[in-house]
């Protein structure tokens, strides 16, 4: 482990990171297709195809931007689907016990997600884990958008809890916005293949890409070492 001085902070995702959920999200996106009479799509199309802000995914398979009213419906689909498939999903293997070594090797973790606020702290709260996070955080405001400006109001807030800051962060998730986000506020980054992209689509974004969360771990203590 490193030195209290050199100590890495951890911001975890949620969604296809710590939650093991990409499934159900397959399957209420598939629900938010067939709002406009689209095919539905596999695993793979969704990994390959998945790209933020949302409307910009749909419009890969719309061949346009959906109008508001579309928007409307396919989000809302969306997220009735997923609520009634989430309860079934599980964390992700060997996620739990990489937590609880962290916070007990003294490290500071905390967890950002652009699944609503007010939906994500007792979810997250019910799997057991939130006493080993010093903060977690959704998304407020409207859905479907980038998560830059939400990690910049997550280190406002976790400014002052000591030996946090950007510089000695590593922000662990599973998309491409996660990497922009973490960027934006001067951050590292380090993507798990295990969520919403394919390897290659994760690439592309120019930071380490690992196939487990260990790994991810791992990787994150040798930035400040």
């Amino acid at each position: 482990m490193t030195s209290g001085a050199t100590r890495t902070h951890l911001v975890w995702d949620w969604n296809g990171t710590l939650l093991d959920d990409t499934h159900a999200v397959i399957r209420a996106t598939n629900a938010a297709f067939a709002e406009v009479e689209l095919a539905p799509i596999t695993l793979e199309q969704y990994r390959e195809m998945y790209c933020i802000p949302i409307p910009r995914f749909y419009e890969r398979f719309l061949g346009r931007l959906p109008t508001e009213a579309e928007w409307e419906r396919m989000d809302g689909a969306f997220h009735r689907y997923y609520t009634e498939q989430r309860v079934a999903c599980g964390l992700t293997s060997g996620a739990e016990e990489l937590l609880r070594q962290w916070q007990r090797a003294g490290h500071s973790q905390s967890l950002l997600s652009m699944y609503g606020h007010d939906e994500l702290v007792p979810v997250v709260r019910g799997y057991g884990i939130e006493p080993w996070f010093v903060r977690v955080d959704g998304r407020t405001g409207p859905s479907g958008g980038s998560k830059a400006l939400h990690m910049e109001r997550h280190f406002a807030a976790l400014a002052g809890v000591d030996g946090v800051s950007p510089e000695r962060a590593v922000v662990i998730g599973d998309a491409v916005d996660d990497a922009i986000a973490a960027a934006h506020v001067g951050a590292r980054a380090v993507l798990y293949t295990g969520g919403s992209h394919s390897r290659g689509s994760l690439e592309g974004a120019g930071v380490p890409v690992v196939d487990t969360l260990a790994e991810a771990v791992a990787l994150a203590e040798t930035f400040s070492a």
